[in-house]
């Protein structure tokens, strides 16, 4: 690749993304829990089956094409040009696609009454396809900062774009006019950060020549946005709009932590692990201190969601929404789980493992709708939430032999550093939970519990890892230390 990678650039690049994702985060913070308060659980769950079609779609038109160009060894501008014309071509051939069959689609979803979202919301496709090419070429040359700062300006000009139109009184079009105007503004700002001006160049031998990787690339992708999306299908056929509007209200608020972290860090990894292909130890090294980095973040903030999910909803959502915290909980708790795996996706495909991807995907996406199908069609949403942290638990413990094994680290020592910190988490989030129940009833108001359960729980977890992550603490303050030339410019460790 032609950009060094190395302990500046990568950290570096992972700030910029994390201070995208976090601006976002607090709009979301906000944005998320007023719409929940005038919009209706149907209109939330209309909207979040059309949009998951959609992006479904959007998944399979890539064909990981845009991927493939990231791990090229140069920016061969023919190859560029082919790849953004047949993402082109794809995406529109999709959009017609889901257009004309909108109600058939909508009605298989058990949605039929968003027929209409669905073919609205096809022209999302081209709009997010179209800017692929753009991206790749960013993340080629380690260029996020740019790509975070567009990122940050789509996104909350949508979220408060969607805020005006819902409390004017526009409805479920205050959620269409989020999308469409972030998806606008991304797409118009990739352009011109990356200065690609696309030409009327074609080579199908080339592009078919990125297929080895893309194709596997997207099979991953496609497997894992089945085990992302398919409870949000089963719930909304089995259970009804009502009950997919919950989930979907819990998932989004649910998933901001991820969205803070980890797609943050998973962008800038993936062509970090490429560079790193060739020298074993140093890539085993980043994978270990990146997955501990990341789950001693994350970890805390999902089980404490967990634990104070009860008075978040209340807080949060208002009363409407109150009856679904143990679906708030529940998918905090199933996301947290699977905090130890947030660099395990981007480092397979960074050393090549496309194949390997591919299968644990699709088996995970095979276990994932089978158990919220069963816990959905013989009980509710709640049980249907309780077969999705019994999922993920086999998850962590799969991706984790397979990660492992293709490091070469032994699997019971990499298993217990990697998810130390989650038991760390899952600790404090117990500690917390315990005294929410017993003592709750001191503190009657849902914001000062949400606060008081927060201090504590931090307290708690900082002392544990204090305790327990003092070899991770000291290599990180080592890193911190070293601000010389020759050092930031020495590879990461």
């Amino acid at each position: 690749m032609p950009t060094v990678i190395n302990a500046k650039s990568v950290t570096r690049n992972v700030g910029w993304s994390v201070l995208s994702k976090t601006s976002t985060f607090g709009l979301k913070f906000v944005t998320v829990p007023i719409l929940a308060r005038i919009l209706t659980p149907e209109e939330f769950g209309a909207v979040a089956v059309a949009l998951t079609v959609v992006q479904f779609l959007a998944m399979i038109g890539g064909a990981g094409l845009a991927s493939a160009l990231i791990i090229q060894r140069d920016e061969d501008m023919r190859t560029i040009h082919s790849v953004f014309w047949a993402n082109l071509a794809i995406s529109c051939l999709m959009a017609i696609g889901i257009f004309v069959w909108a109600e058939p689609i909508a009605t298989l979803l058990g949605a039929s009454e968003a027929a209409y979202l669905v073919q609205l919301m096809s022209v999302l496709i081209p709009l997010q396809l179209g800017g692929d090419v753009a991206y790749a070429l960013l993340a080629r040359r380690m260029q996020f900062g740019k790509d975070a700062f567009w990122n940050m300006v789509s996104e909350s000009a949508g979220a408060l774009a969607a805020v005006v139109l819902a409390l004017a009184g526009f409805g479920i079009w205050s959620l269409i006019a989020q999308l469409f105007l972030s998806a606008i503004i991304r797409l118009v700002g990739l352009f011109a950060v990356s200065r690609y001006v696309p030409r009327l160049q074609m080579s199908v031998r080339r592009v078919i020549g990125l297929t080895r990787f893309s194709l596997s690339m997207m099979g991953s992708e496609i497997a894992n946005f089945v085990s992302f999306q398919s409870p949000m299908v089963i719930i909304s056929r089995f259970l009804g709009l009502a009950d997919a509007g919950a989930y979907s209200a819990a998932n989004r608020f649910s998933s901001i932590p991820n969205q803070v972290v980890l797609s943050a860090v998973m962008g800038v990894l993936f062509p970090a692990f490429s560079s790193m292909m060739q020298d074993s130890a140093r890539r085993s090294n980043a994978l270990m201190l990146s997955t501990q980095v990341t789950t001693v973040l994350l970890a805390p903030m999902m089980f404490g969601l967990w634990a104070l999910a009860e008075p978040a909803m209340l807080m949060l959502f208002g009363q409407q929404w109150a009856y679904a915290w143990p679906v708030l909980g529940l998918l905090a708790l199933s996301k947290g789980v699977l905090t130890p795996c947030s660099t395990f996706i981007p480092y397979l495909k960074g050393v090549g493992r496309g194949g390997t991807l591919f299968w644990w995907a699709i088996l995970r996406a095979l276990i994932t709708t089978a158990a919220v199908a069963f816990g959905a069609y013989n009980g509710s949403l709640v049980e249907a939430m309780i077969w999705l942290c019994a999922v993920n638990v086999v998850v962590l413990v799969g991706y984790s032999l397979v990660v492992f094994r293709a490091d070469g680290t032994p699997f019971v020592r990499g298993f217990l550093i990697c998810c130390r910190p989650m038991l760390s988490a899952a600790i404090m989030a117990g500690a917390v939970r315990l005294l929410l129940e017993r003592y709750g009833d001191l503190v009657p108001h849902a914001a000062l519990q949400v606060a008081i359960g927060a201090v504590i729980g931090g307290l708690i977890y900082g002392a544990i890892v204090l305790a327990t992550e003092r070899p991770l603490l000291r290599k990180l303050k080592d890193l911190a230390r070293k601000r010389s030339p020759a050092a930031e410019a020495s590879p990461a460790e």
